[in-house]
């Protein structure tokens, strides 16, 4: 199961509203919103914002169904909450179908990556960074008891 997100390269001064792609690779299948037409390219940072806290209301069971899709982007995954654990979709079809606790690793190692790459360059002022790191440390808590 890889799970990752990235810039776009060459965008100038460092953003909050900067673009970039997610690619998920799972064992049923795999998509990404890189390379496509027409382009899939997402305000990468509020996209895994939004994401983070969109699988929380499913990871704490306040819901069996969430979806995604990626901000200015016409991206989009739906979670659902099955018996099996958590099946995940895109418009290519069933990419997996995974226990909550993998999901959660997963996802959420992909957005410390980026964060780890990309918020100390943002600029101190840009309140997408503190949004980012707010819903970070949300899910990594609601991650502890999975």
């Amino acid at each position: 199961m890889i799970v990752r997100f990235t810039l776009r390269p060459d965008q100038g001064d460092p953003s909050g509203f900067d673009l970039g792609y997610m690619a998920w690779q799972w064992e049923l299948g795999e998509t990404s919103s890189a390379g496509r037409i027409p382009d899939q390219g997402m305000v990468i940072h509020i996209s895994v914002v939004l994401l983070l806290d969109t699988l929380c209301v499913l990871l704490q069971g306040r819901s069996t169904t969430a979806s995604f899709a990626g901000v200015d982007s016409s991206f989009q995954l739906t979670f659902r909450a099955t018996k099996a654990g958590i099946s995940v979709t895109s418009e290519r079809g069933k990419l997996a179908v995974v226990s909550r606790a993998a999901l959660t690793a997963t996802v959420l190692r992909a957005a410390e990556e980026l964060a780890d790459t990309t918020l100390e360059v943002l600029p101190s002022h840009d309140g997408v960074r503190d949004d980012y790191t707010a819903a970070l440390n949300r899910f990594r808590s609601m991650a502890r008891p999975l």
